[in-house]
């Protein structure tokens, strides 16, 4: 036999007593393994566990009003007639109204809004709307939007079940008035305006009627 075909029998042998050494030591892994865990030491019987508390503080309150305000402590009493009532939910109410009222006033459409309006804040927006109609006015305006919105004040009238919220608005629009002419008198077009608003909502709690009514506009 000569001397190349030697060498190569001895180093295939040497690499085939190698592979059978790492496989005593290493074992043998099939496909993908994870890496061995650690175990984790087991609670001692001095580990302390939580407990969920019931009743604490609820956060639809909490979150818009300060806790154990006369404001909380009103949405509680409306919670407990109506416990379906929800103040995020009525605030998202609050947010779209505001832009249709405000938007049917500018352009003197309040049928469409009358339902959402008490008679006497009707009858002073109808008052307004009729005078500019006599002075040969009218509005041309867009809403951009609800810069910010935030619950001042709830209260609850126990004798007749009646809930009033009020809601403290910057709203955000473009006016213009044009008079009879169509020559602007006021505003800008294009300009963006903010302007305060402070509403405040009436609603019978329990009532079949979900509908707030707006009983007092304010700035």
């Amino acid at each position: 036999m000569n001397s190349p075909i030697l060498q190569l029998l001895v180093l295939a042998g040497i690499a085939v007593f190698l592979i059978l050494r790492l496989r005593n030591v290493l074992g043998t892994r099939e496909g993908f393994e994870k890496p061995p865990v650690a175990t984790s030491p087991q609670p001692t019987a001095r580990s302390t566990s939580f407990e969920v508390i019931e009743g604490g503080p609820d956060p639809d309150i909490t979150d818009h009003v300060p806790a154990n305000s006369p404001s909380a402590r009103a949405i509680e009493k409306m919670k407990s007639i109506e416990p379906g009532f929800s103040v995020s939910e009525f605030l998202g109410g609050a947010r779209a109204a505001y832009e249709m009222i405000l938007m049917g006033f500018e352009k003197g459409e309040l049928d469409d809004v009358r339902a959402f309006l008490a008679p006497d804040v009707y009858a002073s927006f109808a008052q307004v709307v009729d005078m500019r109609e006599q002075q040969g006015l009218t509005v041309e305006g867009e809403f951009v939007g609800v810069k910010e919105m935030t619950l001042t004040e709830a209260v609850f009238h126990e004798d007749t079940q009646t809930a009033e919220l009020t809601v403290r608005y910057l709203g955000q629009l473009t006016q213009v008035v044009r008079d009879a002419n169509g020559e602007i008198v006021e505003g800008e077009p294009g300009k963006v305006k903010t302007q305060l608003d402070i509403w405040t909502f009436e609603r019978k709690m329990g009532s079949d009627n979900v509908n707030w009514q707006l009983v007092a506009t304010g700035e």
